[in-house]
């Protein structure tokens, strides 16, 4: 189905919000952008069509501000000018140019490494790829020589190379950290990381909850609904004629969740690990 939908001017929307696809983690930050944007909005979902012509769906709504909810919406924008962009829940938030305004799923990194300092873990290996994620590493070497912490860094290009860089890391590292990286953390290649925690003895601290039961130590996970509510106020100011400051932002809900049987198999002592949740 090929995209083409005209909106009368009376009907127009304020906000054009274009997802990349149908999924219960977009829809629930969708309406934590709606709780705090009240403007008129319409949706569009990428995933219904098979070639959305979005540059024209622009020009004809006409619409205030768009929002990118994904990175398959943001990438899809990348055409249309003239009309504000802000981001939602992108992964390569720090790849993109031109945007008005945005918040990632990426968590601070000072976060990660005040985690792994209570852990006692001065080296820490990452697995990314340069194409995705530099910008994050870039922001990442930074805070960890302001926390007195070494990464010990392997790239990839491709997942089939990610089991000979962690196989590198052995003997080299006290911790992993994991990044939302679709090269080298995919299902393919997920078990490694955790196979890797077994037989090295090192923690894992990952981005989501779901790694918890696979062995992960750590997750730090962001609120989707309040990740959605920060994008909105953003866009809310764009709308009133001012700028966000910063205008690309961190999450700044983020829930730290530990597994505990993974804690006592690294002979954690309990009161360090409840110091990870403790306010």
């Amino acid at each position: 189905m090929t995209l083409c939908v005209t909106v009368s001017g009376a009907l127009a929307s304020e906000i054009l919000v274009v997802q990349s696809l149908r999924s219960p983690l977009y829809d629930e930050a969708l309406r934590g952008l709606k709780e705090s944007l009240p403007a008129r909005s319409r949706t569009l979902v990428l995933s219904d069509y098979a070639d959305p012509d979005l540059p024209r769906v622009v020009r004809e709504e006409r619409p205030r501000l768009i929002v990118a909810i994904g990175d398959t919406a943001l990438s899809a924008l990348r055409k249309v000018r003239g009309t504000p962009v802000v981001s939602l829940m992108a992964l390569g938030l720090g790849n993109h140019s031109g945007l008005a305004a945005g918040v990632g799923l990426a968590v601070k990194p000072e976060q990660y490494l005040a985690v792994a300092k209570k852990l006692r873990a001065h080296r820490i290996g990452i697995v990314y790829d340069p194409s995705r994620n530099e910008w994050y590493l870039k922001l990442a070497r930074q805070a960890a020589r302001q926390h007195g912490v070494d990464l010990v860094t392997r790239e990839v290009h491709d997942p089939r190379q990610t089991l000979a860089q962690l196989e590198s890391l052995k003997g080299k590292v006290d911790a992993l950290w994991l990044l939302p990286d679709p090269t080298a953390v995919t299902g393919e290649t997920l078990e490694a990381y955790f196979l890797f925690s077994q037989s090295q003895a090192v923690p894992v601290l990952s981005f989501s909850a779901m790694h918890l039961k696979l062995g992960a130590l750590v997750a730090l996970e962001v609120d989707r609904f309040d990740l959605g509510r920060q994008t909105g106020e953003m866009a809310q100011q764009l709308l009133q004629g001012v700028v966000p400051d910063p205008a690309l932002a961190a999450p700044r809900r983020v829930t730290l969740k530990v597994n505990d049987a993974v804690a006592r198999r690294l002979n954690y002592p309990t009161e360090l690990i409840q110091s990870l949740t403790r306010k």
